[in-house]
């Protein structure tokens, strides 16, 4: 390696991502993993159909009234329109009650003391009816069919049911687990896995649509299986063990209290989104006052979360990404004389430390989370020195000024060069090609 200074490289080109070697577009590469999760689903559900149509419906009580509590969770599941990737910010089942319902159809062998007759195909063909069904008023709202969910839903239900219904009518591998005392346990593992495949699925989906990366998509995916996902499975083992004994009665007392958590998980989504309207609308202050161009800190948070996702943070480091990125400029609250143009970068390093300790002794009257006001206190400390999401900050705030400073065409690849050209101290190199990254791709956040 020569003594001579590398030529710094120049930034990528509007639109253009860099791809591994062998791999095609990514959207093309999206389509193929969709059409992956649509093909089998589609062909799944014809099947189902059709010869649930030739074969003529068994137990058409048991059927309908499965069918209704399916539907009924649809419709009661589908609340505010869904963020990028299919969903609302940290809701990872839209309809927790239809779920259970239709895993507990797949697991159902009996009713009132009766054998079922039911098979896969049956059960798969009443979970799309019902799905469909609760399809209308999203599509009467204009919000488009979600037909991810779905997928999932078909492919999860057919799982369930295919490694279940065998089994227990034909009382193999043995009495124990067809309907012995061991049979609770057997189905709460059987749901588990499920639980498991959803979660691939939905990560794979989210991917496809987004680009973001898979790994942390995936993390997410599985560490909210304990929560909503736990009482999606425990209910839908419930509902099939009691129905199994006190008959079509025990749907609607299992279901209530799913029901009610999922009323009060909708109440408590509402309540984080006042939560982040009220911090964005304190970080509009400083823009009020005219100490930050308009739109700078909104500009910030989108692009600080969309490098942190790009980097492979989870959804609770992001949250906490997102509040510090709305916040970093607070501090020049307490100037008597405003920065020109709210450009901190441009600063010295002590007055940009002065600034970040004073907006982050702000924050912390705030009542926000102490993550919060450490990211904006350390947002001016050298990069090696600070946390990964002080340094997403610290870039995205850096880029921001600098690409204002820098009008006309090819402002944001010079703002980028000059970043670039600072890293020996000021950025991390990780950072900024993360950012390169996410304006490459027309600077998708979320």
């Amino acid at each position: 390696m020569s003594g001579a200074p590398e030529r710094p490289r120049p930034g990528p080109r509007p639109g253009r991502r860099a791809a591994p070697a062998g791999a095609g577009p990514p959207a093309a590469r999206g389509g193929a993993v969709i059409a992956a999760v649509y093909a089998p689903a589609a062909a799944l559900a014809c099947f189902s159909l059709g010869h649930t149509l030739w074969e003529g419906l068994a137990e058409p009580g048991v059927a309908l009234a499965f069918g209704l509590l399916i539907a009924v969770g649809e419709l009661a599941g589908r609340g505010p329109a869904p963020a990028a990737g299919g969903r609302t910010r940290g809701e990872r089942e839209g309809a927790p009650l239809g779920a259970a319902g239709a895993l507990a159809y797949a697991l159902l062998g009996a009713v009132g003391g009766l054998p079922t007759t039911h098979g896969v195909a049956q059960t798969v063909a009443v979970a799309l009816a019902a799905g469909l069904v609760g399809l209308v008023p999203q599509v009467a709202r204009g919000r488009g069919p979600a037909l991810d969910h779905l997928a999932r839903r078909m492919l999860t239900t057919g799982f369930a049911a295919t490694c279940f219904q065998p089994l227990h009518h034909t009382g193999t591998p043995g009495g124990w687990t067809a309907a012995g005392p061991l049979h609770p346990l057997f189905l709460t593992g059987l749901m588990a896995l499920t639980a498991l495949c959803d979660a691939v699925l939905a990560a794979a989906l989210a991917r496809a649509r987004t680009g973001w990366p898979y790994g942390p998509l995936l993390r997410d995916e599985l560490r909210a299986l304990p929560g909503i996902g736990s009482a999606i499975c425990a209910t839908g083992v419930v509902i099939s063990l009691a129905t199994a004994v006190a008959g079509l009665w025990a749907l609607p007392v299992c279901c209530l209290p799913l029901l009610l958590t999922q009323f009060a998980f909708r109440r408590f989504a509402a309540v984080r989104t006042t939560y982040r309207q009220t911090i964005a609308s304190l970080a509009r202050s400083t823009e009020i006052a005219g100490y930050t161009p308009h739109g700078h800190a909104r500009r910030v948070a989108a692009l600080s979360r969309a490098v942190g996702r790009e980097l492979g943070l989870n959804e609770p480091d992001l949250d906490v990404l997102e509040y510090a990125a709305l916040m970093h400029d607070i501090g020049q609250l307490s100037l008597l004389d405003p920065v020109p143009a709210g450009a901190t970068a441009p600063l010295p390093p002590d007055r940009q430390r002065r600034i970040a300790l004073l907006g982050g002794a702000v924050v912390r009257q705030t009542g926000v989370p102490a993550e919060v006001a450490v990211i904006v206190e350390r947002q001016a400390d050298p990069y090696r020195d600070q946390p990964v999401t002080a340094r997403i900050v610290r870039t995205v705030n850096a880029y921001d000024d600098l690409a204002g400073e820098s009008a006309g065409p090819g402002g944001s690849l010079r703002a980028l060069e000059r970043l670039r050209l600072a890293t020996a101290r000021d950025h991390e190199p990780r950072v900024v090609e993360a950012l390169a990254r996410v304006l490459a791709c027309g600077g998708r956040a979320v």
